[in-house]
């Protein structure tokens, strides 16, 4: 069975959801929204690793105002026991200061820890909205000399995320890639952030007459364990990043 982290956002409350929802030494990535700024991931990650999850904090390169800044989060970060981060570009429009790509904000994590902060980078079996491919595979190339690991953006195939996994091989990128699957999400919600982020192509059993389209149609939330399951049942995916969009009561056991 595949390992499986759970993604949350550093909401209100969360914090207190996720202690009676998950056991002490679960591992929980915190996402960094332009909304709630960096300071809010790290607020969240500080305080979930003082009750004995592994935190793995979401830095946006777009959100960091300063190497100072970032050196800052990282010593806050080390003082409170993490020891791994998540680097992206972000979402918001513009940077706030030094950075803008998650190239630089990896390289200079790399540099400021010493090497002691382990990194994960994202990638993309369906694409990016407004990256091409050819870009998203040389700054992967960039990256994995300072990266531990690849998490994938949320994807509904596990024949798209193996065949992704076949072409970064293929393309020299080494990093052990763990896949990005939905939580149990209402479907409503879960189609409308699927289409926002550019998740298209695996959406389209939405339209098939199978089961799980019905349960869909119905009303009834998505369920990822078949997918998770077809994920493990072949080599190349190491593990497991579950999206749950802070609905942790109906986790996939």
């Amino acid at each position: 069975m595949l390992a499986t982290r759970v993604e949350i956002i550093p909401t209100d409350g969360i914090v207190d959801v996720v202690n009676s929802a998950l056991p002490a030494g679960s591992t929980v990535s915190i996402t960094c929204l332009p909304h709630h700024g960096v300071e809010s991931t790290v607020r969240t990650a500080i305080k979930l690793s003082e009750l004995g999850f592994v935190a793995v904090p979401h830095i946006a390169a777009k959100c960091v105002e300063s190497r100072e800044h970032l050196s800052g989060i990282l010593d806050d970060c080390a003082a409170a026991g993490i020891t791994e981060m998540f680097a992206i570009g972000g979402d918001a429009p513009r940077a706030a200061g030094a950075y803008s790509t998650g190239v630089e904000l990896v390289r200079d994590i790399a540099e400021l820890s010493g090497g002691s902060m382990s990194v994960g980078v994202a990638g993309y079996p369906e694409g990016h909205p407004t990256i091409n491919g050819l870009q998203l595979m040389d700054a992967l190339l960039e990256k994995q000399e300072f990266a531990g690991k690849i998490v994938t953006q949320m994807c509904f195939s596990a024949e798209t995320i193996h065949n992704y996994v076949a072409l970064l091989r293929k393309e020299g990128v080494t990093l052990p890639v763990h896949a990005g699957v939905a939580g149990a999400v209402p479907k409503a919600k879960l189609i409308s952030l699927a289409s926002r982020i550019g998740v298209g192509a695996s959406l389209k059993f939405l339209s098939r007459k199978g089961p799980l389209a019905r349960k869909l149609i119905l009303g009834e939330r998505y369920a990822p364990d078949a997918l998770i399951q077809e994920l493990a049942a072949r080599p190349g995916v190491e593990g497991i990043q579950l999206y749950t969009f802070n609905s942790l009561e109906a986790l996939p056991q």
